[in-house]
């Protein structure tokens, strides 16, 4: 007398249909949620390079704000050394 399998063959095909759809629902959700994760980490990104850029531009600007300040220094500098010497030219006492 032969024995019955364990389960019938049909059974086993079910079971492998269940278990790779299992995967695939599985493997589909772990990319969308890994492609989630990278969209918020470019969005992070674009926005850490807008505060960059931002900041950058600002630093420009004073830096330009800053050298017109020196110049406008050293113009004042150049004039008060033309005063002090025509002070001497027209001052008598002074040789």
């Amino acid at each position: 007398r032969e024995r019955e399998p364990a389960m019938d063959a049909w059974v086993w095909i079910v079971i492998a249909i269940v278990v790779a759809a299992l995967l695939a629902i599985a493997y589909f959700f772990a990319t969308r949620g890994r492609a989630r994760r990278e969209e918020r980490r470019r969005l992070e990104a674009r926005q850490l390079r807008e505060q960059s850029e931002a900041q950058a531009r600002r630093a420009r600007e004073r830096g330009a704000a800053a050298d017109q300040l020196a110049e406008r220094a050293r113009d004042d500098q150049r004039e008060a050394e033309v005063a002090a010497r025509r002070a001497n030219e027209v001052d008598p006492d002074v040789d």
